[in-house]
């Protein structure tokens, strides 16, 4: 049986190659790295998480992507099993120990018979055989000309942006203090699982002045400036509006604060857990384009963090995907070279649950062929069904743009119609039926 190669091994990429094998089909894993590098990436190993260490929301009956983790589960996800056994407190989050979970997908690649590994560059789009493309943001130069290429058209562009991440022990616990948001979670761990530093009018206003005034990094040559609205730096929430990050990431409500209870902070900046040892810390939705050292200025105005020492900064970087509504039919293959398949994130789905999730299905997509069968997508019902739809063409290709998995990609429920049902009725609802469709798909195969 010929192999499936696949380019990148990413999230996506090594969740493909784990249900290849799993299917009983050789792979070949390619990846670039440590030979190539990246600016983000530290390291070799598969599935590195660059940006931050959560996989989001872990409630599989009121949240979307709690229903893709949900089904990347009852698929033998490689993914969501390693998250499982590295992760961190987080309240109603999966985070995870970010090194010891890639590892550990490395480790596990590596130990699987059927998977071999080619470590070097691939340049070109290959003619012939059965490809998948997972190179994800941070697809080579020489590899994207050559997409360009084939495709006809120019890679679309934004930013992806990574938080800065602070030494726990720099901290002012006198001042901050531990709780997640309306105290979420099942164990005392979990609801205390985010650092929170509040600060007054007078101290949220100034941290805006110098937010604003703060020397920001030169974009390269080739970037656009443009932003995918679900991962905007700080500096450009607070040039849309003075309140804006107050209503954002570092909105106060469902927090007390433990040193001052009687006292309503103006706004809150949250820090969740980055490693298992509970020695790192990433500070919430502070993605940001300022220069390191206008940033640690700035963020050593935040009440509790004066003192912080930094273990990263923050950064922002080129990311390029396809206009996939016009380029990929719904086996995620391109309709000009159906030997190629594309996933992860250069097909236009963000955050780490979804390029995953669009890497399993490539897999079981690319084994099936591989075997000389077709697998169809799940319905559009269920969150990997929903997210395809959207990409291969549920979206409007002339604006299309970056989609996390939501329940507006999820057709409405008839039941539902022509009323004023409320999330609490309506999202459980599609759960339970993005399960059983699930379940269905899981069953033909």
């Amino acid at each position: 049986m010929e192999p499936v190669n696949i380019i990148g091994a990413g999230l996506a990429g090594s969740e493909a190659a784990w249900q290849i094998a799993r299917a009983g089909v050789p792979v070949i894993l390619h990846e670039m790295r440590p030979k190539v590098a990246t600016f983000a990436h530290k390291t070799g190993d598969c599935a590195e998480m660059v940006c931050s260490n959560s996989f989001r929301s872990d409630d599989d009956v009121m949240n979307a992507v709690g229903q893709l983790h949900w089904e990347m589960r009852a698929a033998g996800g490689l993914i969501m099993a390693m998250a499982d056994r590295h992760k961190l407190p987080a309240g109603g989050a999966l985070a995870v120990d970010r090194e010891a979970f890639s590892q550990a997908v490395t480790a596990t690649l590596r130990n699987e018979p059927l998977i071999g590994f080619r470590p070097a560059e691939v340049t070109e789009l290959p003619d012939t055989g059965n490809w998948i493309i997972a190179t994800g943001p941070l697809t080579s130069d020489r590899l994207a000309a050559s997409i360009r290429a084939v495709t006809g058209t120019e890679s679309l562009a934004f930013f992806d942006a990574i938080a800065p991440i602070v030494h726990a022990d720099t901290i002012d616990m006198s001042i901050a203090w531990e709780q997640s948001r309306y105290d979420k979670g099942e164990t005392e761990e979990e609801r205390r699982a985010y650092i929170n530093c509040p600060m007054t009018r007078d101290q949220y206003e100034a941290f805006i002045d110098a937010l604003l005034a703060a020397e920001k990094a030169e974009f390269h040559e080739g970037e656009m400036a443009g932003y995918f609205d679900g991962c905007l730096p700080i500096e450009v929430m607070a040039e849309r509006g003075r309140e804006t990050l107050r209503h954002g990431p570092m909105k106060p409500i469902g927090l007390t604060n433990a040193h001052k209870p009687d006292e309503k902070a103006y706004a809150v900046v949250q820090l969740r857990r980055d490693n298992a040892l509970g020695t790192l810390y990433n500070i919430v939705g502070f993605q940001t384009k300022m220069k390191h050292g206008a940033q640690t200025q700035v963020f050593r105005m935040i009440p509790g963090l004066e003192n912080a020492g930094f273990a990263r900064l923050g950064g922002i970087h080129r990311n390029s995907f396809l206009n996939s509504p016009t380029l990929l039919d719904d086996r995620m293959r391109l309709r000009s070279r159906p030997n190629l398949r594309f996933a992860g994130q250069v097909t236009g789905v963000e955050g780490y649950v979804e390029s995953a999730a669009m890497g399993l299905l490539a897999g079981r997509m690319a084994a099936a062929q591989a075997k000389g069968n077709d697998l169809p997508p799940p319905a559009f019902t269920t969150g990997m069904g929903a997210l395809v739809n959207h990409i291969t063409g549920g979206a409007d290709a002339k604006t299309f743009q970056p989609m996390n998995v939501n329940f507006g990609l999820f057709p409405p429920l008839e039941e539902m119609r022509g009323g004023r049902r409320g999330r609490k009725e309506r999202y459980p609802a599609y759960t339970a039926r993005a399960k059983e469709d699930f379940r269905s798909w899981l069953a033909v195969q």
